[in-house]
């Protein structure tokens, strides 16, 4: 059995409007930047009618430290003003992970 660290995630569930121009391109430059933020650990994202992005921290103080990044809050103004029509986050403590099969 591998040694596991307790670790965060953020879940963010969301609908989008009619109008998502420019939606690809601050998703993608969100994703990198998080990338570059210290207890970052990876991010899952999906979307078809409803999008579902979990990003990995390792700590609640390094997920409120991205929450308050400038541009984060750029484009967290931009999602509320014209992307999404619904959105919900969550975040969670992960205690315990496991898996089946090759990725």
């Amino acid at each position: 059995m591998k040694d596991f660290k307790t670790y965060y995630a953020v879940i963010f569930t969301s609908t989008q409007t009619a109008n998502i121009e420019g939606y690809g391109e601050m998703a993608q430059k969100m994703e990198d930047l998080a990338k570059q933020q210290e207890g970052f650990i990876s991010i899952d994202s999906a979307r078809e009618t409803v999008g579902i992005t979990v990003s990995y921290w390792e700590s609640l103080d390094a997920i409120k430290i991205w929450k308050q990044n400038s541009e984060h809050l750029l484009a967290q103004q931009k999602g509320r003003q014209q992307w999404y029509r619904w959105y919900n986050a969550k975040i969670c403590k992960v205690e315990r992970e496991y898996e089946f099969g090759d990725k």
